[in-house]
């Protein structure tokens, strides 16, 4: 008060324009000021919570049944442990969802923020929002193959279709799964090429690698050849293979011989099956094979000479 009257009296004793500031138009400035620190402030605090549940979530999935009271049991862990290497899958499937949610509950929490700032501000934000979604709108057609990727990836990790360090065929490739993004699949086939396929033009997918795999091997005789004789010495070796320690924990169950497969021009062809480990399946078609070998030469059973002549072995 003292010093607005010493202005007033030094206007009216030397004719000086003395112009006090206006405190009253910086009320508005400041309290737009606060306004905008609480908003982000909340966005800050708000994102923090929903990165903390999100890793919470991710942490939980990634420990699967186990973590659970029935997981810890006996039963729960016998059925943890049925399929080889899910517990890894699992881990890489929850932490790519954890990633996903994570970026998009920073893109909705950082839009939602910036419209709010930029109301507080006194900026229209009508013909903000409906420019925004005219552009959406142009994007989404322009991207529609990008957005069918990410969908079908979306959807590919969410149903665990396959992993990382999978075999799988889809269609115009096939090969060991190197990396899955939302985007594309990258794969090695036998030859060492590397595919690299988008997640929205699979439209099936063969896995060779889940749960367990099956061992198929078929064996073409003479039809001279006692069948009979032929399929016991198959179920022997085969019998004999599973027994053998080498193959503990990659053969599931009991062979079995399927019997007389087809009638081709060269020959009997018969058929034995071994149930195996997930990958298993081709390492323990050739081991089979090359014992049926050396025991159909121990039997006298003979391979027909047409492919012995091409060089084929049963």
């Amino acid at each position: 008060m003292d010093s607005i009257l010493s202005a007033r009296r030094l206007d009216i004793m030397f004719g000086l324009d003395v112009t006090l500031p206006d405190t009253l138009a910086l009320e508005p400035l400041v309290a737009a000021g606060v306004r905008i620190g609480v908003i982000v402030l909340f966005a800050l605090v708000l994102r923090w919570l929903a990165g903390r549940g999100i890793r919470r979530v991710v942490h939980r999935a990634t420990k699967g049944p186990g973590s659970s009271a029935f997981g810890r049991t006996k039963a729960g862990g016998a059925l943890r442990d049925l399929r080889p290497g899910a517990g890894e899958r699992r881990k890489q499937r929850a932490q790519a969802l954890g990633g996903l949610l994570t970026s998009v509950v920073t893109i909705l929490i950082a839009g939602v923020t910036l419209v709010t700032i930029l109301s507080v501000v006194g900026v229209p934000i009508a013909p903000l929002l409906t420019s925004a979604g005219i552009l959406g709108i142009a994007l989404g057609f322009g991207a529609q193959t990008l957005v069918k990727d990410y969908l079908a990836g979306i959807f590919m990790i969410l149903e665990d279709q396959y992993g990382i360090g999978d075999w799988i065929d889809l269609g115009d490739a096939s090969g060991e799964v190197e990396d899955v993004t939302l985007r594309v699949t990258r794969l090695r086939d036998t030859d060492g090429t590397v595919w690299y396929v988008r997640n929205g033009e699979v439209l099936r997918v063969g896995n060779q690698s889940q749960g367990w795999a099956r061992s198929v091997l078929d064996v073409t005789v003479d039809y001279d050849t006692d069948l009979d004789r032929a399929q016991q010495v198959l179920a022997e070796e085969a019998h004999a293979m599973a027994e053998d320690p080498e193959f503990k924990g990659v053969i599931l169950e009991e062979p079995s011989v399927w019997g007389v497969n087809d009638l081709a021009k060269d020959g009997v062809v018969l058929r034995v099956a071994i149930k195996t480990a997930p990958l298993q399946q081709w390492a323990t078609t050739r081991a089979l094979r090359g014992r049926v070998k050396a025991r159909f030469d121990a039997e006298g059973i003979t391979i027909p000479r047409s492919l012995l002549a091409a060089g084929v072995t049963p």
